[in-house]
């Protein structure tokens, strides 16, 4: 992504490509059933709850740790390497609530943090773009990393889009910060969840989700490792194809992540969770 030479509102012509707006509508409508099922008016911080849990899942299933819910229910123990991950997610998860008012207008700083609480093993590297050299590691994105002068620009550009905001639908500006982050891995480590953690603020931060309780995170996983790999090559690609492939993939993984919270309010309702 670039925003050279472009337009004040440069994300608002993402909305126009082919399939979005159908996207952007079906996201609505999932969204809807959600926030209209009568469970969410009384017990709304419960679905809260349950669904930063799974979201929590869900990321850390992208990123090599991929626990039964059940399991990440009653573990206390995040030593060792696949536990660190799931404990990296769930403090991103509990932290994201946290940032919101901070993001739209300091979103680095958004950034740094979340990469501070994901990473607090490695003191000396944590919290600030990877420098020239610094190795990253991040398993499931393979592609050429950007060198650190590109990541500082781009970070730039990017943060310079989320605070002068855009009239493009929320969907899309939390697909751009995802795949933009992905894209960048602008940290040594955690990038995945980080990216993830910070598109969940953007459906949150902008209304879409003001409960946090449609977590994308649950369909990226549900989606699959492949089909989110692939999608993320049409966000690398540039083309409109690509980028509109993208979006539709981020809006398929809010639904299925609404779908999630309608089953937690139908088993509430039931009284069998």
């Amino acid at each position: 992504m670039s925003t050279t030479g472009a337009t004040a509102d440069p994300l608002a012509a993402l909305g126009s490509l082919p399939g979005v707006a159908e996207s952007v509508e079906s996201v609505r409508k999932a969204v809807d059933r959600v926030y209209g099922h009568r469970v969410m008016r009384r017990r709304s911080n419960e679905i809260t709850s349950e669904a930063a849990l799974r979201g929590a899942r869900g990321s850390a299933a992208l990123s090599g740790a991929d626990w039964a819910l059940e399991e990440v229910r009653r573990r206390t123990d995040f030593s060792g390497d696949e536990a660190r991950v799931m404990g990296a997610a769930l403090r991103l998860t509990a932290e994201a609530g946290q940032l919101l008012s901070i993001w739209r207008q300091s979103p680095l700083r958004v950034l740094a943090r979340l990469h501070l609480v994901a990473a607090a093993d490695k003191a000396d590297q944590v919290g600030r773009p990877r420098q020239q050299g610094e190795p990253v590691d991040e398993p499931l994105i393979g592609q050429p990393l950007p060198n650190a002068a590109e990541v500082s620009g781009r970070l730039e550009g990017l943060s310079e889009l989320i605070i002068g905001g855009s009239s493009a639908p929320a969907l899309v500006m939390a697909a751009v910060v995802h795949g933009e982050l992905l894209a960048l891995r602008p940290f040594v480590s955690h990038n995945g969840l980080v990216a993830r953690t910070a598109e969940r603020i953007v459906l949150v931060g902008s209304g879409l989700d003001p409960k946090s309780v449609c977590p994308a995170e649950v369909g990226h996983a549900e989606l699959g490792r492949a089909a989110y790999l692939a999608a993320f090559e049409g966000y690398l690609s540039g083309t409109p194809e690509g980028m509109a492939a993208w979006i539709a993939h981020c809006g398929r993984a809010v639904e299925l992540g609404a779908r999630e919270s309608t089953a937690v309010c139908e088993a509430l309702q039931r009284g069998a969770a």
